[in-house]
């Protein structure tokens, strides 16, 4: 029996029937052993709870009457439950489980998925119809303020999870509610700000301090000044964290309440946690998949339980790699072309989550295979579900049992008590409202079940039948198609063709319309939309409205959008009966090759993240229509929303399909791109002449990426000829990142502004999202670091928001990077571990660089040399590998020289500014030459003073020639070495001498040392 608090009073029976009690009295009288449950309550506080000042003449017999009532409403509808009501002297005890019991087991927990689950449970006001009762007063106050602190503890893990703009609208009706409930309001002012509203939070702080003042009379209290301080400064710190460096879970969202596996939910949970691989096998029906993620949800990861559909991928496809790395969307890095499995094992080797690979049987051997890998090489746990074994050592083969069955029909409580006649009961209640387990139907349901083997999709689609045929015309039909079935398929085993007899007797139920179009459906990977089924399958509403209430069907609408899914099972026997295939998959095709090229200019404009989620959503059958149709048009259509989504070697394996000599004439550029994105050896001989603009500018990006800055200039200028405004926007980007790797400022200036101005006019958010980049870049450069950071902040936002985790790496690293510039170590450090978090789990060597290089400046400025030195020698060893020393050579040497300095040995210091010096020559990076100038004159600052006032005299000379601003944190090496050299030199001499190096060239001064 299962009683609820949380909300009206409710009683329902397990299987989930609503038990009616009679009278307001009885009602009054559960109400108050339920705000005492499992404790005895004494019959005159009962009494006088009940009926307080008027008592009726017989009191104690009035109250035993009451008493029985509330017995017989119990025991009527739940076999035993009578029981529950105990006679305790000196009055009475309910022994009972409520839904604030569920509740507070909840919200024991600290992840924000059960205290979801945890508020899921109210239903309205504590004790609602009886709220004005003395006898649950103090209960409802405590419910009360525990749902408050759960909302609070809630929309603190929501916040640290990226989720600011859903905490916004969470909290208003809370904040509305509960003004002065300091807690609640400064997470609310958190997730404005964060969702880039500061003078929202600005006004809801001034609102709550106009209340304080005017209601109690008091000031904010110490921690919401902070916080509104912090707002006004424009904290970086309180951003929050992207959404990719936080935990993330991918299981679907529960539809209905899991039946009868309450032993075997218990037993998996507590074998995961010890256990690195369990396979739950068993034969198709029997629930392995609701089991597998029910068990998953109960889960506690670092980072997180991730669910990897396989059904989608053909027989035997080795594939399964990519449909990992898709689930937890790690995007491929520039430059390499490390296969899927390597980078999967890349992305994971620090990482601590559960993996449920779902469908395991059909790609039993690469699933077999990669499964291995992940437990040798690292730390995640996996879950399969399979109807055979992985076979690999150390597997835990967990066989999925059918659900228990009667055994006998004439005991109505047996039957009650066994879980496949309770799951039945719930289905078909769910179907004919009326419907009843009772002494009636039992005997039915029993023979029904044990004839299914309980077998869970058998149970329920048979149970979509009771409203048409009763439970006994049912189990009649059922024998007519067993009999038939036993005679046709004599070789298959006994539960598949218990489970082919209640699909092929649902099948034959359907008249022909709707049969095509569930077969039609099943040519679907991952399920459809409406608008995909009219165009695929010609099918309407109704229809799928209709398979829906069969059970042939599963409706599931926690997307954008609604989506026709169908079972694995249901899927595989329409398949055999579709009568039209190569029409069908010619259909599908089509429809989704339409699909992308409509997606195609939306990605570039204001719908870009409306469409990246929906071809997100759509990804099986975009791969299962390019194997059956879409080829090279359909490849080139989907080329930017690869790009965008890192799915380089996808992309490049797509675009080698064969064509029609116009499709080939399109994906040209966007196949070598690829292939220059990927790192493989690319004939440059031969890269003009392009008919797509942007395909065009697409090579000229990837050549960037490999430093082939003269041919991508090249490129750039054809580009440029275009008059389509995407175009010019992107080739302008281009000429900004150019120019601010040769510290061009004007250069920066007039392509970083015009490309944020066009992709603004374009509502591209990634575009504007790489124009923070330069534009950023250029306010750093300057020395308008405020300006810098508020740019970068509004390309995390937009990164975050279009699910680009390279990209929110990069901001978090330049941000750090900033914080460097202005002193905050601190706050460098935080930003760049996040950053260097993010950059591990995408397998993204660049990234990791431009983290490590945040962590190893803000330790040397800081002063904690060890860490520092660890960081920037790992740097200059990573800048040694390519063939091309890497553009951050010079600034991480100079950082190591003024280190060594700062250890006490100015020798090896000199030795590596000089060598940082040659490298930015060598490389055409004045803003670094200029940098290590000041390091070589820091370093000589020891030995020959003289020279090194002469050379930071030419350092200065070069900075303000060039436009570069000198940074906070720069200020501080240079006056120390400025002290220096006026204690060494003498104030008049010293000026007299950096005034000499004024006239010198950077070179020139070099040449002194």
């Amino acid at each position: 029996m299962r009683f609820g608090v949380l909300g009206p009073l409710a009683v329902t029976t397990d299987a989930g029937e609503p038990v009616t009690v009679p009278g307001v009295k009885v009602r009054a009288l559960l109400a108050d052993l339920l705000a005492n449950r499992n404790q005895v309550v004494s019959a005159d506080r009962l009494i006088d709870d009940l009926w307080g000042d008027d008592p009726p003449a017989n009191p104690a017999g009035a109250l035993q009457v009451r008493v029985s009532q509330l017995r017989k409403a119990l025991g009527e509808a739940e076999p035993g439950a009578r029981d529950l009501v105990e006679s305790r002297p000196p009055g009475y005890l309910l022994r009972a489980v409520t839904d604030a019991d569920r509740f507070a087991d909840l919200a024991a927990a600290g992840d924000a998925d059960r205290l979801t689950e945890a508020l899921g449970l109210w239903r309205g006001e504590p004790y609602a119809d009886f709220a004005d009762a003395g006898y649950v007063r103090a209960e409802s106050i405590r419910l009360t303020e525990q749902r408050l602190a759960v909302h609070e503890r809630l929309a603190e893990a929501r916040l640290a999870r990226g989720e600011h703009d859903l905490v916004v609208a969470d909290l208003a009706d809370l904040v509305a509610r509960h003004p002065l409930r300091e807690g609640l309001r400064a997470l609310h002012l958190r997730a404005l700000y964060a969702a880039g509203r500061q003078s929202e939070a600005l006004d809801s702080y001034a609102d709550l301090r106009e209340r304080l003042a005017e209601e109690l009379g008091l000031d904010p209290g110490p921690e919401l000044v902070a916080l509104h301080r912090r707002i006004l400064a424009q904290d970086a710190g309180l951003t929050g964290p992207p959404r990719a460096a936080r935990i993330r879970n991918s299981l679907p969202a529960r539809l209905d309440e899991l039946v009868g596996r309450a032993e075997a939910l218990t037993e998996l949970r507590a074998l995961i946690p010890r256990r690195r691989l369990v396979t739950l096998t068993g034969p198709g029906g029997v629930g392995k998949t609701r089991l597998a993620t029910e068990a998953a949800r109960e889960q506690s990861h670092p980072d997180g339980v991730h669910l990897v559909e396989l059904a989608a991928l053909p027989a035997g496809d080795e594939g399964v790699a990519d449909r990992v790395l898709a689930t937890l969307d790690v995007h491929e890095a520039a430059g390499s072309s490390v296969a899927a499995t390597d980078r999967l094992l890349a992305a994971l080797r620090h990482r601590r989550l559960l993996l449920v690979l779902d469908n395991c049987e059909h790609v039993i051997a690469p699933a077999a295979d990669l499964v291995a890998r992940l437990l040798r090489d690292t730390g995640v746990t996996v879950l399969a579900t399979s109807r055979e074994a992985l076979g690999l050592t150390g597997e835990l083969v967990w066989e999925v049992p059918p659900l228990a069955v009667p055994e006998h029909d004439r005991d109505p409580d047996a039957v009650r008590r066994c879980a496949a006649a309770r799951l039945f009961a719930a289905r078909a209640a769910a179907q004919q409202r009326g419907f009843r387990l009772d002494d009636r139907t039992a005997p039915a349901v029993a023979q029904l079940c044990r004839r299914l083997d309980g077998l869970p999709l058998a149970l329920e689609l048979a149970a979509t039948r009771v409203r048409a045929l009763g439970v006994t015309g049912v189990v009649q039909r059922l024998d007519d198609r067993f009999a038939l079935l036993a005679t046709e398929q004599r070789d298959m085993p006994a539960r598949q063709r218990t489970l082919a007899a209640v699909i092929g007797w649902s099948w034959d139920l359907l008249d022909d319309a709707d049969g095509q179009v569930l077969a039609r459906l099943a040519v679907f990977s991952d399920g459809a939309t409406l608008e995909a089924a009219e165009a695929v399958c010609a099918a309407d509403l109704d229809v799928l409205a209709r398979l829906v209430d069969r059970s042939l069907l599963v409706m599931d609408d926690t997307g954008a959008g609604p989506r026709y899914r169908l079972l694995e099972s249901v899927a595989a026997f329409c398949l055999d009966r579709l009568t039209d295939p190569a029409a069908v998959r010619a259909r599908h095709a089509a429809y989704f090759t339409g699909l992308a090229e409509r997606a195609d200019p939306e990605l570039r404009g204001p719908r870009q993240g409306e469409w990246l989620a929906r071809l997100d959503a759509e990804d099986a059958n975009l791969r299962s229509a390019l194997a059956h149709g879409g080829g090279l048009r359909l490849a080139t259509a989907l080329s930017w929303y690869w790009f965008l989504r890192g799915r380089f070697t996808e992309a490049h394996r797509a675009l080698a399909l064969d064509g029609d000599p116009t499709a080939r004439a399109r994906a040209a550029a966007w196949r070598v791109g690829f292939a220059l994105l990927r790192g493989e050896p690319v004939d440059t001989a031969d890269l003009h002449g392009y008919d797509d603009s942007r395909g065009t500018w697409f090579v000229a990006a990837a050549l960037i990426e490999r430093s082939e800055v003269a041919l991508a200039t090249e490129l750039l200028t054809e580009a440029a000829r275009s008059a389509d405004p995407w175009t010019e926007a992107a080739v302008l980007g281009s000429r900004a990142k150019l120019a601010h790797a040769a510290g061009d400022v004007a250069a920066l200036q007039r392509h970083g502004s015009r490309c944020a101005e066009l992709f603004a006019e374009l509502g591209d958010r990634w575009g504007r999202l790489q124009a923070t980049d330069w534009v950023g870049g250029l306010a750093e450069l300057t020395g308008e670091y405020d300006r810098a950071a508020a740019l970068h902040r509004a390309g995390l936002s937009w990164a975050q928001e279009l699910s680009l985790w390279p990209e929110v790496g990069s901001k978090l690293s330049w941000l750090a990077w900033l914080a460097v510039q202005t002193r905050d170590y601190a706050q460098a450090r935080e930003l760049g571990e996040r950053a260097y978090r993010l950059a591990v789990e995408q397998d993204s060597p660049g990234a990791l660089v431009f983290a490590e290089l945040g962590l190893g400046f803000a330790a040397r400025r800081d002063g904690k040399l060890d860490v520092a030195v660890s960081h920037l020698e790992h740097l200059v060893e990573l800048a040694h590998r390519d063939a091309r020393p890497a553009l951050y050579l010079p600034m991480v040497l100079v950082e190591l020289g003024y280190a060594a300095e700062q250890g006490g040995d100015p020798a090896t210091g000199l030795a590596r500014h000089v060598e940082a010096f040659d490298a930015a020559q060598a490389m055409g990076a004045p803003r670094d030459a200029i940098g290590a100038l000041e390091g070589i004159a820091s370093a000589a600052a020891w030995s020959v003073p003289q020279v090194a006032a002469r050379l930071l005299g030419a350092a200065a000379a070069a900075r303000l020639a060039a436009g570069f601003a000198t940074a906070p944190v720069e200020r501080d090496d240079l006056e120390r070495t400025a002290e220096r050299l006026l204690a060494a030199l003498g104030r008049e001499r010293f000026e007299a001498l950096v005034a000499a190096g004024n006239d010198l060239s950077p070179d020139e001064a070099r040449a002194l040392v």
